[in-house]
């Protein structure tokens, strides 16, 4: 595939809230049926934020948290299947990696399924230290809460 006209874009103003949400429907298992506005509030929230294009057509996103010196974490890389293989995902993620919010920070952080060898290939390692989650709801609010409250009061 030739690609020299695909572009990268870094300018969340650019993003298409209704391409990227069917974007992560078609090729996203962990991300179908997220909401317009969940998705404009995540990327309010992240820095960088990376969009691919074929013209006027969104084929591709990244995302990425950080405090700017220690951590950061890449969310939701995808590529559209029609598009993957050409070594535009690569290149997503290094864009990421390399913007200057990202670039000095110590350690990068990616939580993938099934895509190990391709991110082995850009250099990340896998790492069995940082497993744990917390699934927020209700209970853990309300535990958070009156743990929060009896902090208070026993001070």
């Amino acid at each position: 595939m030739d690609a020299r006209h695909i572009q990268f874009s870094m300018d969340k103003s650019n993003i298409d809230l209704v391409q990227l949400q069917e974007l992560f429907n078609l090729t996203a298992f962990w991300a179908k049926n997220r909401s317009l506005e969940d998705l404009e509030t995540v990327i309010t929230n992240s820095n960088p934020v990376v969009s691919v294009w074929d013209n006027q057509k969104m084929i591709g996103f990244a995302r990425a948290t950080s405090d700017g010196v220690y951590r950061a974490s890449i969310w939701d890389v995808i590529i559209h299947p029609n598009y993957q293989g050409c070594g535009l995902g690569r290149k997503l993620v290094e864009t990421v990696i390399t913007h200057p919010h990202l670039s000095k920070v110590e350690r990068v952080y990616l939580m993938t399924s099934y895509q190990q060898n391709f991110y082995k290939r850009i250099g990340f390692e896998e790492n069995k230290t940082t497993t744990m989650v917390l699934f927020n709801s209700v209970e853990n609010e309300t535990l958070l809460s009156s743990d929060l409250i009896q902090e208070i009061i026993s001070v």
